[in-house]
């Protein structure tokens, strides 16, 4: 490959939605498939990686609560759906000879280990993949949340949003044809001007424990890794100077 990575350690944040390709609802298994090869190509780097999954392509705990649920309740079953994600992520790995660990924080002894710190560090020093289901654990927390948490708990050196955009725009690109595109931006600016990287829980997170938070889009092949060297097509919010 020839590649360099920059990073001994990274979280990948990818989102329910991310795993739907073309349906409206649910998992399709070509895309689960073509991420996880995605993450093989990074994991091959020599680069330890944990993963963040969400749950909107099964159910959105605030998109419940506005049609009258319970928040709390909405939240629980969202982030119920993120484990589903998380096993199917799991087994799409471990086809491709990549050994992984899910670890949950609502835990579920039957079917992934409870996410405990330490444990989670010795797995990925060990070369397994490691991801985290269940969100934080917590109702009123996004995934987002969980996965600047985690890679904050973990000591990661960047974390990677994947999403269906090569970076963060000054509008919608799909909407707004001349849009521009950010190459770097700070943790302050992303918060004033509300730019929808991440929540702004997470992008406090980040910016506390000074973890740049890459956006890239993870539907191009390839693109996990190129972020990861620093090549591609991505925005990088860090801090200014």
């Amino acid at each position: 490959m020839g590649k360099r990575p920059l990073y001994k350690r990274v979280l990948l944040k990818i989102s329910g939605e991310a795993l739907m390709g073309q349906r409206e609802y649910g998992l399709c298994s070509e895309t689960v498939s073509r991420i996880a090869e995605d993450i093989r190509a990074v994991h091959e780097l020599g680069v330890q990686v944990c993963v963040v999954v969400g749950g909107g392509n099964i159910y959105r705990g605030l998109a419940g609560a506005a049609k009258g649920m319970d928040r709390a309740t909405g939240d629980y079953m969202g982030m119920l759906a993120t484990v589903i994600n998380s096993l199917a992520m799991q087994n799409a790995i471990e086809k491709i000879g990549v050994p992984t660990r899910v670890q949950s924080a609502i835990p579920m002894a039957s079917v992934s280990e409870p996410y405990i710190r330490r444990r989670a560090l010795r797995h990925m020093e060990k070369g397994r993949v490691v991801i985290f289901a269940a969100g934080t654990g917590n109702p009123f927390f996004t995934t987002d949340t969980a996965a600047a948490l985690r890679a904050s708990e973990m000591g990661c050196d960047a974390l990677l949003k994947g999403t269906k955009v090569d970076g963060v725009y000054s509008a919608d690109p799909v909407k707004v044809k001349d849009a521009e595109r950010y190459r770097q931006l700070g943790y302050m600016e992303v918060l004033s001007r509300d730019l929808g990287v991440m929540d702004h829980s997470a992008i406090s997170l980040a910016r506390e424990n000074r973890i740049p938070i890459i956006v890239f889009s993870i539907t191009k092949p390839g693109s996990f890794a190129e972020a990861v060297c620093g090549e591609g097509l991505y925005t990088i919010v860090k801090d200014e100077g």
